[in-house]
């Protein structure tokens, strides 16, 4: 069984979106075995500079680092990243185990996204849209996605 982690900056604090990232969660336990970290979000003051930004960002990946399973294929989520459908999205999915990574880590930033170190060293930088998402409301666009690539993968219906 493949092993999924999802390294997220910040916690959930809506109650809807915490609700959608469950109900997904127990669905993608027939499918994988599952693990969402949650890495606190660095404070900033009311009006950072870049550099405030930056430092904060350098802070975040270090417990990011400390959190990625040795022999994972690290998949940074950012809007720069490469843009795929459904379809290859499960392809990625399914191949990597095939690919000797038995383990896929995703990475979700906080409202600043990621450090640009953290970015350049991930294996592929995904992007969900040209469009801008709350990173909470990311993470459940994010477990929708896996849970789909797993329902395409075995023929399924959910995938119209």
């Amino acid at each position: 069984m493949i092993k999924i982690n999802l390294i997220c900056v910040g916690r959930l604090k809506e109650k809807y979106f915490a609700e959608a990232c469950k109900e997904y969660e127990k669905r993608l336990g027939r499918y994988c075995s599952l693990t969402v970290i949650e890495i606190g979000e660095y404070r900033l003051p009311q009006s950072p500079s870049r550099e405030n930004i930056r430092a904060a960002l350098e802070k975040e990946a270090s417990a990011i680092r400390a959190r990625i399973p040795r022999g994972s294929k690290v998949i940074a989520m950012c809007s720069e990243g490469e843009k795929c459908d459904s379809v290859e999205f499960s392809g990625i999915i399914m191949s990597s185990p095939v690919q000797g990574f038995p383990c896929l880590t995703f990475l979700i930033g906080g409202s600043h996204g990621l450090d640009e170190g953290l970015k350049r060293a991930a294996d592929m930088r995904l992007s969900m849209s040209d469009m801008t998402f709350a990173h909470h409301l990311a993470r459940v666009m994010l477990l929708e996605q896996i849970y789909r690539s797993f329902k395409i993968a075995e023929g399924s219906g959910y995938h119209k």
